[in-house]
């Protein structure tokens, strides 16, 4: 309604023109009822490809927020994946076993043949290493802007 007023206003200068009102009036209220049907369908379309360039799991956390917050998951998601590739072999199987596989410090520890405490080491290390790389990553971001 507020749309159908605004443009009534804009066009106020021929309304001393108009001959048939009603008509004039019908037709002002159906093309902004179409432009606001296009403009939703457009941010819709946005929001479903957004969406879909996100994983599966990031577009369930995601439904039905802002496009920015799926821009900032996609991109924090990257920087994770950036970050892993970047660790050592020994830190990204040890992460990826404790965190993907749900493994425990006994499990970890008879695979990688080591004490439960040198996993726990480990697992310290890796994790500090880990959030050493994203820091890094998040300030190459935030330069860049």
């Amino acid at each position: 309604m507020q749309n159908i007023a605004l443009a009534i206003v804009r066009h106020r200068k021929t309304l001393t023109e108009i001959q048939k009102i009603g008509a004039w009036l019908y037709q002002i209220a159906v093309r902004q009822v179409l432009m606001y049907r296009r403009t939703t369908g457009r941010r819709r379309r946005m929001m479903d490809r957004l969406a879909g360039e996100l994983p599966a799991a990031e577009a369930a956390t995601s439904a039905g927020s802002a496009p920015v917050q799926a821009v900032i998951a996609a991109e924090t998601s990257e920087n994770v994946q950036k970050a892993l590739a970047a660790l050592n072999d020994l830190d990204r199987q040890i992460l990826m076993l404790k965190y993907t596989e749900q493994w425990s410090y006994r499990q970890l520890s008879e695979h990688l043949g080591v004490k439960e405490d040198t996993v726990e080491y480990r697992l310290l290390r890796a994790r500090k290493n880990l959030k050493r790389l994203l820091r890094q990553y998040g300030e190459e971001g935030e330069q860049l802007c």
